[in-house]
């Protein structure tokens, strides 16, 4: 005989099951595929003031970051990036914005990906096939970086605002001239200030392809109302199962843009750090360690989470640079031109 103890029914679970993606790697970390949502930020110092910029990746490292991005706008930040890809004991993303010269620097320095903005990056099309063997040569990831504010004027004038149509159409525009030489290695990010614009983008563009999201919201503001924003636009998407790797942009100290981050749904808390982890070089010395080997990394827990510990940090100045327009000619339409293998999949 069956007994009706009148147990109450199991609530009904708030997370969507994670989209399939591809899964790429950045350095050490997996993105996409079955890997944790791994947590990002941004140094605010000058990278070429390469002691600030390590303190600062310490204090984020110590805070459970994942994965560090960096500015590259001059020839002084290209090259600091070999010896702050070497000192850094998370994995260094170069933000590369209107210089080809520079995605095949950070390449060369060891960094674990770079970000590309093909709506600021001049003579960028032209140079997808060079910079694809230089990455695949050297096991470099990129990120197809997309947002409202650099978005080429061409879509702009076909979709009268940067709508969440026109970003996904750019994205996979960029995406489509990749596939044509045979590289995958990429994810992408669609980034709006407005949480709702930057949802549908998501939305749209994991029903069209497989490839790893990076989240965020572009210029979400100071850290209260940025919180709110990411943690909309954030919670909306996880819940929904997409999103691999997210980074909260907050005007403020770029540790708190790791702590946000891993109040959001489906992201694992960073595991604190235990005695005896091997703290970061002082920056001083690492700045002088031109040829010192790579450190050796602290040993990875389970679950993929690191346990790290690193020096404290100060805030610096932001580096800033002005928007670059692109060509404006000789634009294909967008559907017509390898697009097939990105929206089957």
């Amino acid at each position: 005989m069956t007994v009706n103890l009148g147990m109450p029914a199991p609530p009904i679970p708030t997370l969507a099951p994670r989209r399939k993606t591809r899964q790429i790697r950045v350095g050490d970390v997996l993105v996409g595929g079955d890997a944790p949502i791994s947590v990002q930020s941004m140094t605010t110092t000058k990278t070429h003031d390469i002691g600030a910029t390590l303190q600062q990746i310490a204090a984020l490292t110590a805070a459970g970051c994942d994965i560090v991005r960096v500015a590259c706008p001059t020839d002084k930040d290209a090259e600091a990036l070999p010896i702050i890809a070497r000192q850094s004991q998370i994995p260094v993303i170069a933000d590369i914005h209107f210089q080809p010269k520079y995605v095949f620097a950070a390449i060369e320095a060891g960094c674990g990906a770079v970000r590309v903005n093909p709506g600021n990056i001049r003579k960028f099309d032209d140079q997808i096939e060079a910079i694809c063997a230089s990455a695949a040569e050297h096991r470099v990831s990129l990120r197809i970086g997309v947002n409202a504010g650099s978005l080429d004027p061409r879509l702009l004038a076909k979709h009268g605002a940067p709508t969440a149509e026109a970003l996904v159409e750019s994205a996979l525009w960029e995406a489509s001239l990749f596939e044509q030489v045979g590289f995958y290695d990429f994810k992408i990010s669609v980034k709006h200030h407005d949480p709702v614009v930057m949802i549908k983008a998501y939305e749209q563009l994991s029903e069209q392809c497989d490839y790893p999201l990076h989240l965020g919201v572009t210029e979400a503001g100071p850290a209260f109302q940025g919180t709110i924003k990411s943690a909309v636009a954030f919670g909306h998407l996880l819940s929904e199962g997409i999103g691999d790797t997210i980074r909260v942009s907050l005007s403020a100290d770029p540790v708190e843009e790791v702590k946000v981050g891993h109040q959001d749904p489906g992201v694992a808390e960073p595991a604190p750090a235990r005695p005896g982890d091997r703290l970061l070089s002082p920056p001083a010395v690492a700045a002088r360690s031109t040829s010192s080997p790579s450190p050796t990394r602290s040993p990875t827990p389970s679950k993929g989470w690191r346990r790290r510990c690193g020096w404290p940090s100060w805030a610096a100045s932001s580096t800033g640079w002005e928007r670059a327009a692109r060509p404006t000619s000789g634009w294909p339409p967008a559907t017509g031109r390898a697009r097939s293998s990105c929206t089957a999949r």
